[in-house]
């Protein structure tokens, strides 16, 4: 235990989702005692305390639904794969109960319905413990944003070092893994946004190919990159979640050709020498991993991008707005309207000027759209995963850096991202982030990239890695340093 600020429930917090399965298939334990356990930890930790801010709103029925799974599991009526088993779910997914805000004060009053994965987790079993906060609009809103910071949430701290950034978007989502609130979470990706807080947080991360997770009842950027994805501390923890999430179970895992992405670094020296001594490990481990070039982006590929999410973000919000039950903003524009109206609160920090980019980009039916998508498409397969791939299946890199100090005047400084993040969200491909190393005491990950719907393939060599680096580090929890955060 290494620090802990409320060792009461520390069992409870760190046993991982699989291990409390066993628990409860043994008898060991309760659904109840768990969900009750973590509820004192949230309102220990999250609330009070040290104030981390990871958690959007608790579940009112979370406790009743623990009482009723237990019931269950004494008749041996057993729903799925995560029967008993808590998990907590970004704020911009909907779910019956909590809040579904994305973070903004503009979809207050507007009632949550069971997005089709909450349906989809409740049916195995899953109790929904909490909704997790996030960068506001999954961070589409400003180039000078906070990550981790809503107008509805306030700023979400790293648990390794308060006063440093908890990545974004899925913000809330890795720092109540890393401090125990929950065993299992869902996040959303549409470029990094599952990938830097699971590396910035030292959690595992999966981003599916887009389209193998629902996105119904997600308020939407882009439909060409948008995923929710599984995120927990550990591999076999996240494959429990992607499982129940798209209703498989795991194949027979077959051996893969890895290669390591030598363009793909992050600049951060000390993080890429940790990668460097990582890949040495896994070599002296009997893994063979080729060494690959070539795949750098460059200024334009960010522009296409920024181009495509905001148009797809127009037509997409406008589209979900509409549909969604209650009154009020129906529209991007309508959004716009509000944010301006009440821009003490939705606007305190910095301002919406991407919003207003997409609400005047015209949308889809654009031929600027059109074209920067093409072009977009066109690096990421032809120039950056193309080259770097061949005829391997997996490419391992670098992540992020390490976490950066929180700024709400003068926004992120988040200089030190691999290639691999980018290329793989442009294409739609799917990208997993394991932690691999602390630097000065705060974690970084490392990313799996492979061919779409590979998700079982990129999971089994997060498997293999993780295993080989747990025989070199027993460093797994946060060591909460920095309490009195600026």
């Amino acid at each position: 235990m290494t620090n802990d600020p409320h060792p009461e429930s520390y069992d409870v917090a760190y046993a991982g989702a699989t291990t409390l399965r066993g628990q409860l298939e043994r008898g060991e334990t309760t659904s109840a005692a768990i969900v009750e356990q973590l509820l004192a930890r949230i309102a220990a930790i999250d609330v009070a305390g040290v104030t981390l801010g990871s958690i959007a709103a608790r579940a009112d029925d979370a406790l009743e639904v623990a009482h009723e799974r237990d019931r269950q599991r004494a008749r041996g009526e057993i729903r799925g794969p995560l029967h008993g088993v808590p998990v907590v779910v970004k704020d911009n997914i909907e779910a019956r109960g909590l809040p579904g805000w994305a973070g903004s004060t503009a979809l207050r009053g507007r009632a949550s319905r069971d997005a089709a994965l909450v349906t989809t987790l409740r049916e195995s079993g899953a109790i929904v413990l909490a909704s997790t906060n996030l960068s506001q609009w999954a961070n589409i809103r400003s180039p000078h944003s906070t990550s981790g910071y809503s107008a509805t949430g306030g700023l979400v701290a790293n648990p390794w070092a308060l006063d440093r950034s908890a990545g974004g978007s899925s913000s809330g989502s890795g720092a109540a893994l890393a401090a125990g609130l929950a065993p299992l979470a869902v996040g959303t990706e549409t470029d990094g946004s599952i990938t830097c807080p699971a590396s910035l947080n030292g959690v595992v991360g999966l981003k599916p190919t887009v389209g193998v997770t629902s996105r119904d009842g997600v308020v939407p950027i882009s439909h060409s990159q948008d995923s929710p994805g599984p995120m927990a501390r550990s591999v076999a923890d996240v494959a429990l979640l992607y499982g129940a999430m798209v209703r498989e179970s795991a194949p027979v895992p077959t051996p893969a050709r890895w290669v390591d992405a030598r363009a793909w670094r992050t600049g951060h020296a000390a993080t890429d020498a940790v990668f460097d001594a990582v890949m040495a490990q896994l070599r002296s481990s009997g893994l063979e991993i080729a060494r690959g070039e070539g795949g750098l982006p460059s200024a334009i590929e960010y522009e296409d991008e920024l181009t495509v999410l905001l148009a797809e973000l127009r037509d997409g919000l406008d589209a979900y707005l509409a549909q969604r039950p209650g009154e009020g903003v129906s529209s991007l524009a309508d959004v716009v309207a509000y944010e301006d109206a009440h821009a003490d609160v939705e606007q305190r920090y910095f301002g919406h000027e991407f919003l207003v980019r997409a609400r005047d980009s015209g949308g889809c039916a654009t031929e600027a759209y059109e074209l920067a998508r093409e072009r977009n498409v066109g690096w990421a397969l032809a120039n950056a995963l193309g080259p770097v791939l061949g005829d391997y299946d997996v490419v391992v890199s670098p992540a992020y850096g390490p976490a950066w100090k929180s700024d709400l005047v003068n926004g992120d400084n988040a200089k030190y991202v691999s290639a691999s993040i980018m290329a793989a969200a442009v294409a739609g491909w799917p990208i997993l982030t394991v932690p691999m190393g602390l630097v000065e005491g705060l974690p970084v990950g490392l990313t799996l990239v492979g061919r779409p719907h590979s998700e079982w393939t990129l999971l089994d060599a997060a498997r293999q890695v993780e295993a080989v680096l747990q025989r070199h580090s027993s460093v797994s929890t946060p060591t909460w340093r920095n309490a009195d955060r600026g």
